[in-house]
């Protein structure tokens, strides 16, 4: 284990500053300071709130994490950081992070998709991945169906959303029926008591000229707020359990017929889902159950490491280190539409050797109380 590569791991493409430490396929530490109270008036995210969170809150947590994980800044052997796609400005924080702890620690930097490292998350928690292994994740700001042939090199979409991600109808709906933000959690409570064949709600490109493995949850959304709308127009009382529960089965029976459909179809036998959707219940069990009747090993990670983590960043770029995947040059930038084909942004191989950098020695002295934790 000692020889295996200790990465620190930095997310911030939304609402939450993550920073995870892991040696190889191990978690040491996974640290996170969420920002999530700030937006909740606003029922949503705001850009700039995020940004300025992430500011506040970068420092401390990778002091925590390091703290947490009981190593060193010195003894890393790099530093990896969600480089896309997500927030632009909220993206630019922890690149700009990354870039000046590698910087000043003469570490190799290495900037990873956020999607990839969704899946690769799973490495800490059921150990490597099988290749190729087919992933379905679910946030709020996506919904994809990735095969993933190399983590590192080789992910190739197979489907995704056309409009609202899952985790965003379930936002609106929540907003809808007056039950606060964020929408997943309290959708998911309240739908544990309702019953899911209430309420009959369209099942989005489900039909025999649909794209076989694309998703749309935005005419679900509309048929859920008008069929409330209704309710309230008539003066009647909106059984809010039910309508939860029914609205969820149908997002959850889209997400798992095309998962396991896609798995068939390409000869895969392990599906993994990750990302925030992930930690619902439902989709958790309706899972299992294809999976199970389709010959089919699911992989899920535990809740805490399906949101958005540090870890996950941290996971992939050990990865990265393991399979000497070139590092990113300092030159590395944000970008907000990075593709998921893109596991990594790589570029020349860098090392820097500190007896032959004199002229960076300087920077060492200066921020050694920060970063020597």
């Amino acid at each position: 284990m000692a020889d295996e590569p200790l990465v620190l791991g930095i997310e911030t493409s939304c609402d939450e500053t993550g920073v995870g430490v892991v040696r190889g396929t191990t978690l040491l530490a996974d640290a996170v300071a969420s920002s999530v109270d700030e937006h909740a008036r606003f029922g949503g995210v705001v850009p700039e709130v995020a940004s300025r969170a992430h500011l506040e809150a970068m420092v401390p947590t990778i002091d925590r994490a390091l703290k947490e994980a009981g190593v060193s800044a010195r003894d890393l052997d790099g530093i990896a950081v969600t480089a896309g796609p997500g927030l632009a400005g909220a993206l630019l924080v922890g690149v700009s992070a990354a870039k000046a702890y590698a910087y000043a620690l003469g570490k190799p930097l290495y900037g990873v998709n956020h999607l990839a490292s969704h899946i690769c998350v799973d490495q800490l928690e059921h150990g490597p991945l099988p290749e190729p292994t087919m992933a379905l994740l679910v946030s709020g700001g996506h919904s994809s169906l990735l095969l993933s042939a190399d983590i590192t090199s080789d992910v190739r979409p197979m489907g995704a959303t056309i409009d609202d991600a899952a985790g965003e109808a379930f936002d609106k709906v929540a907003r809808v029926l007056n039950l606060g933000f964020p929408g997943g959690p309290v959708i998911d409570r309240y739908a544990r008591e309702g019953d899911p064949n209430a309420i009959v709600f369209p099942r989005g490109l489900t039909g025999p000229r649909d794209p076989a493995y694309d998703f749309s949850f935005s005419g679900l959304k509309t048929a859920v707020a008008r069929w409330i709308e209704a309710k309230r127009a008539a003066g009647e009382e909106v059984p809010v359990r039910d309508v939860s529960a029914s609205f969820q089965e149908a997002v959850v029976d889209v997400l798992t017929r095309k998962a396991v459909r896609a798995c068939k179809d390409e000869g895969v036998d392990h599906l993994m889902i990750g990302g925030g959707v992930a930690a619902n219940s439902r989709l958790r069990a309706l899972a299992q159950e294809r999976c199970e009747a389709a010959g089919i090993r699911l992989r899920v990670p535990r809740p805490k490491l399906c949101t958005d983590n540090g870890a996950m960043v941290a996971a992939l770029g050990a990865e990265m280190v393991a399979r000497g995947r070139a590092a990113s040059d300092w030159d590395l930038s944000a970008d907000s539409s990075l593709p998921v084909t893109e596991p990594h942004v790589p570029g020349e191989a860098h090392t820097r050797s500190h007896s032959h950098d004199h002229d960076h020695d300087h920077v060492h002295e200066v921020s050694k109380e920060n970063l020597y934790s």
